[in-house]
């Protein structure tokens, strides 16, 4: 598939993004999750940066597939990244009609340890340096600064 920046894209990533529409097929999440991490090797990522990401990555596509999408066939995400040596900035964007993140129950709280909810929002946060979820909440913005960039 040929890399291209659209029109369309969120004015928020960054001016040489590489923007994609998959589906849901395993294969072609997985290759562009690979295509990305591949680029942050050649840009100096460690390897921990690298995992950090792919756990983020599988996290939201998989909240963007099952949440947002709903788990239709015919469903789409669209997918916007760059990399650089001192930032990674993944968009994703799914078809649903959003959330609102803070509605989201904090599963480390005693109350909520049974609650099947907010984990994968918790891991993105962990891992990510920033996560920002843009109204109405079917779009988020995964950022990692490159901690070998020195700055």
């Amino acid at each position: 598939m040929p890399q291209q920046r659209h029109d369309h894209c969120d004015p928020r990533d960054p001016p040489h993004a590489i923007v994609r529409t998959i589906g849901h097929e395993r294969r072609s999440i997985v290759r562009l999750c690979d295509e990305i991490i591949d680029e942050m090797a050649r840009c100096g990522y460690p390897d921990a940066a690298r995992f950090a990401l792919r756990l983020a990555w599988e996290e939201a596509i998989s909240n963007a597939i099952h949440h947002g999408n709903r788990d239709r066939p015919d469903g789409t995400i669209e997918v916007a990244w760059h990399v650089d040596s001192r930032r990674t900035c993944v968009r994703i964007t799914d078809q649903g009609e959003g959330f609102d993140p803070a509605s989201i129950p904090d599963p480390t709280l005693d109350e909520n340890l049974d609650c099947p909810t907010g984990r994968g929002l918790l891991l993105m946060r962990a891992y990510m340096t920033r996560v920002v979820f843009d109204p109405p909440g079917n779009t988020v913005h995964l950022i990692y600064d490159n901690p070998a960039s020195g700055g």
